[in-house]
């Protein structure tokens, strides 16, 4: 099994507007099950935008998230 590089801030502030909950828990350093998990619980770390079933993440809260920046004053 391979297993995706995690990506650098630099990288992910490159990314698209929204990222899969896959893409966005690589970057995080989780697995997908445990981002989805909170997605459903309601205490996700980063904003997600409901599509149907499935969510995507907003990237530029992964960055905040990834930057140590408190959710509050961002």
């Amino acid at each position: 099994m391979s297993r995706t590089t995690q990506p650098t801030l630099a990288e992910v502030r490159k990314w698209p507007a929204t990222v899969s909950v896959p893409q966005a828990a690589t970057a995080i350093g989780c697995s997908k099950s445990h981002l989805h998990e909170r997605i459903k619980r309601g205490d996700s770390p980063v904003k997600t935008i409901p599509l149907g079933a499935r969510h995507v993440v907003v990237t530029a809260d992964l960055v905040r998230l990834l930057s140590g920046e408190d959710r509050a004053t961002g």
